[in-house]
């Protein structure tokens, strides 16, 4: 007897693997009001057996604004077992109050050894003339290999799932020297675009670019999820302030990280992370240079940053966007800017010194 699953009538209708592309063109149809509309190929990949409901869901709110055909694919592979289902639906939004644009969406759940199911029969299913996004949630497993990788054309993960982080990001370099065209995204990075926008903004003031060169201390509270998101906002300004690195400051512990780096002119500048579990993901960035103050700050659930820059006879204050909390958020902030994501392969070496440190 087939397994009765409780996701059915959220997943649509059960088909047959190899009917798949039949019922999908039997499920357009059925109804001449609605519109296919598709600019990619989004696949979410997990190893969590409860997953393909809640990524529905959250491909039905990213499918308001990017069009795809979505692939979900959740995968147990703890069961001996070998064994593949599949549902087809799409999900519709009502454009100008009359016609439906919808997205197909196919739903696999697979248990036993997969890895050879997914590229023959999983991937099977892409729109070949469009690209392939991958979300990839949780850790790194071992189907996460050169035959997995080299058919995504963009591979989406959150490096503050992994328990393992510096062995995961061994396998991304892996992966980016097997396959140059892959572009990667660490959702980590993508949650300090904000930080990143508004420090860059505070500096274009006089006042702050002044201060650069006598910069002394930096601290960066976080969420204790986050130290990633942390490390590589902290890679990023060292980066692009021109700071070598100097010896570890001997303040690691459960809640705070020190590190060392000497500005471009030799001054030394002393850098903090602080944990604090009542922070939102990056808490706030303060740099101090002599009796000038640059800092950016969040509160927990706001939707908005302060910037502030307050020095002698200067003091400014302004709010800025912030970026989502839901990682289906920092999924669609990241298809709408799209792009190489040149800049964080060049600040990848720094954190991961920062990293091993």
């Amino acid at each position: 007897m087939k397994e009765t699953l409780s996701i059915h009538p959220e997943l649509g209708r059960e088909v047959e693997i190899g009917s798949i592309d039949h019922e999908l063109h039997q499920l357009w149809e059925e109804d001449d009001a609605r519109t296919n509309a598709s600019l990619m190929n989004l696949a979410v990949y997990s190893e969590d057996s409860d997953c393909l409901v809640r990524n529905s869901e959250a491909v039905r709110e990213l499918t308001r604004e990017h069009a795809c055909r979505a692939l979900l694919i959740g995968i147990d592979r703890e069961v001996a077992e070998t064994s593949i289902r599949a549902w087809i639906t799409a999900h519709c939004h009502l454009r100008h109050g009359r016609k439906s644009v919808c997205c197909e969406q196919i739903a696999f759940k697979l248990t036993g050894r997969a890895t050879g199911r997914l590229r023959n029969t999983v991937f099977a299913h892409l729109n070949s003339d469009l690209p392939l996004i991958l979300w990839w949630q949780g850790e790194l497993s071992p189907i996460f290999g050169e035959r997995f990788y080299s058919l995504v054309d963009r591979f989406v993960f959150d490096s503050s799932d992994w328990g393992e982080p510096r062995e995961s990001f061994d396998r991304i370099l892996q992966a980016n020297d097997d396959s140059p065209r892959l572009v990667v995204q660490d959702l980590s990075w993508t949650r300090c675009y904000q930080f990143r926008v508004s420090i860059a903004a505070l500096f274009d003031d006089p006042v702050a670019q002044g201060a650069l060169a006598s910069v002394a201390s930096v601290r960066i509270v976080h969420h204790p999820k986050h130290r990633l998101t942390a490390l590589q906002l902290l890679a990023w300004l060292s980066t692009q302030a021109g700071w070598r690195e100097g010896d570890d400051l001997g303040l690691s512990d459960d809640r705070k990280d020190g590190y060392s780096f000497e500005s471009k002119g030799g001054r030394a500048v002393e850098a903090v992370l602080v944990a604090d579990p009542d922070a939102a993901a990056l808490g706030s960035l303060e740099m101090v240079a002599g009796d000038t103050r640059i800092e950016v700050t969040r509160e927990a659930g706001a939707g908005h940053l302060v910037r502030r820059l307050v020095s002698p006879g200067h003091d400014f204050e302004a709010p800025g966007p912030s970026d989502p909390d839901h990682p289906a958020d920092l999924i669609g902030e990241q298809l709408s800017r799209g792009g190489r994501n040149t800049l964080y392969r060049k600040i990848l070496p720094q954190m991961l010194r920062l990293l091993d440190r």
